[in-house]
């Protein structure tokens, strides 16, 4: 077989080396070919991460047994000796930003893998990476990025959450990397100046938010990602379970540091009340993380017990939901009823809430004019499947409302009801959740549902026999509230009410403190739609593609 010049850039050599020639046939594997290569350069080290980029075809060639007939490789193709691992700035949900080793040649879901058993963070599949905002710089803009060093970290041959002193092996090693991962796993005051940092306003900004993230089937560099450029690591698949302290502490942290941005710069929305809320559970997280200590010891024979009793329960778990599925199918729906007060706002009207008798039957919910009626045909029946639930709520007001928006032939049908308690309210709105998602009365989470209603209306109840006009001067309300609120209210209007809320959880542990913010985080009408703004997107591309 016929032998041809190959060419080859060396990127040890430096970016204005010459390609090196290398006499190569077409039956020759690649591993052959780079084996060539080392012994041309003369240069002494270990190679073994270095692997063949394409540039024309933006490839790599990692099958080492795979010949260039096979690759299709010819003698005009630009190939290049270049390490697969390379340093990568890593902007964390807390403000953070590392610098550590990432892989540039495997698909960017096994990086995001890579990275988070780097930094101990369990369930990779939850995140992702995606470009940051173009922020346009200024001339008075000179303060530098702090970036902190875990180039060098190399994870331990151990199992995946063999801890020492409270933390992962390879942290242990230097005081340095001992200080970045305390920085990682306890929460950072936010900034003074929110109103200056970049938010999305609009649904097409929301949109291009979205299509920065990056494809996970892809490569880095495929995707055109450069040794040191700087990419964020979020949250995208809002599934979160298995939440353990023990072990999650960076998630935890960085899961509730992402909520609390999500709310601070207004993408997802939130009533007054709910935000007065949050701001008395960031007070108190920042409280206590400053004094609880983040990192507990761990015991081998311990963990060893907790990890039994962890498959004790699963197992247990996996036979007593097999006999649940079996009741679920015997089951009959459960039906509620009960008067409530009806109101559909409309243009130029002043009509107010109206007591109807109410049935909530599967996902529809039926009203009467009494409940001697009820076994006539009823004044409209609506069917929640797919309808928007939003709380309208007010406990100290004591407003019970629930808001609808309902799809129908002639757009979005928006409909108040209002319940005369709390009890009624957190029945009626669960079963609202549950049926805009499809699901009936008889499902298993309904009861849950309205045991977490029942408790963030609890949080928002002021507690009795504690001074609610209390003040504390190091209340940072510019950074516990988004801008919105500090248009509407002065400081000293703010300050009374997050204390206010602030009674209701300052008992609470930390960990639980980060559960309930991510439970009520959870609850809002915004959480996780992604849907509709990658929608919009795909429609601006083709629209920017059409013209």
């Amino acid at each position: 077989m016929a032998a041809w010049d190959l060419s080859v850039t060396v990127e040890a050599l430096g970016p204005e080396a010459t390609p090196f020639k290398v006499s190569v046939t077409s039956d020759l594997h690649i591993g052959g070919v780079v084996l060539k290569i080392v012994e041309k350069t003369q240069i002494k080290k270990d190679w073994s991460d270095h692997a063949l980029w394409w540039e024309q075809k933006q490839q790599w060639l990692l099958q080492r047994s795979w010949t260039l007939e096979k690759y299709e490789i010819h003698a005009d193709a630009r190939l290049s000796l270049t390490p697969q691992h390379k340093p990568l700035r890593l902007g964390l949900p807390n403000g953070t930003t590392l610098r550590l080793q990432a892989c540039f040649s495997r698909p960017v879901f096994q990086t995001v893998m890579g990275v988070c058993r780097l930094l101990n963070m369990r369930h990779p599949e939850e995140l992702s990476l995606l470009r940051p905002v173009e922020e346009k710089k200024k001339k008075k803009d000179t303060e530098e990025e702090v970036v902190y060093d875990l180039s060098s970290l190399r994870i331990s041959s151990g199992p995946a959450h063999t801890l020492s002193n409270g933390m992962p092996v390879h942290f242990a090693d230097s005081p340095q990397t001992e200080a970045v991962y305390k920085m990682l796993s306890v929460s950072l005051p936010a900034p003074e100046t929110i109103t200056k940092m970049p938010r999305p306003t609009s649904l097409v900004d929301k949109a291009q938010v979205h299509s920065r993230w990056l494809d996970s089937s892809r490569s880095l560099l495929q995707q055109g990602v450069q040794e040191h450029d700087r990419l964020l690591l979020r949250f995208k698949y809002y599934c979160f379970h298995d939440l353990q302290s023990k072990y999650d502490a960076v998630r935890l942290t960085q899961m509730y540091e992402q909520a609390r941005w999500a709310i601070l710069l207004e993408d997802v929305g939130c009533t007054e009340e709910e935000m007065m809320l949050f701001a008395a559970l960031q007070y108190h997280i920042g409280k206590v993380s400053l004094s609880e200590p983040q990192l507990m010891t761990s015991c081998p024979a311990m963990d060893d017990l907790d990890s039994a009793l962890q498959c004790l329960k699963g197992k247990m778990d996996a036979e007593e939901s097999s006999t649940e599925d079996m009741l679920e199918t015997m089951r009959i729906a459960p039906e509620l009823h009960d008067y409530l007060k009806i109101f559909r706002p409309k243009r130029l009207t002043l009509k107010g809430y109206k007591q109807f008798w109410f049935t909530f039957n599967n996902t529809s919910i039926s009203y009467y004019k009494s409940k001697e009626e009820s076994l006539k045909e009823p004044i409209q029946q609506m069917n929640l499947k797919g309808c928007e639930v939003a709380p309208d709520v007010s406990v100290a007001g004591q407003k019970f409302c629930i808001r609808l928006l309902i799809p129908g032939a002639q757009g979005m049908n928006e409909v108040y009801l209002r319940c005369e308690n709390e009890l009624q309210y957190s029945r009626w709105m669960a079963a609202c959740r549950l049926a805009s998602k499809g699901k009936t009365l008889a499902d298993s989470s309904f009861s849950n549902e309205v045991q977490n209603i029942q408790s963030f209306l609890a949080m928002q109840r002021t507690t009795p026999g504690v001074n609610a006009a209390q003040t504390d001067d190091s209340i940072n309300t510019h950074s516990l509230v988004s801008p919105r609120y500090h248009k509407k209210y002065k400081s000293k209007q703010l300050t009374p009410r997050i204390l206010e809320a602030y009674q209701n959880v300052a008992q609470l542990p930390l960990t639980d403190a980060l559960l309930r913010f991510l439970q009520i985080w959870q609850t809002l009408p915004g959480f996780g739609v992604q849907i509709k703004s990658n929608c919009i997107c795909h429609i601006l591309q083709l629209s920017a593609l059409s013209t």
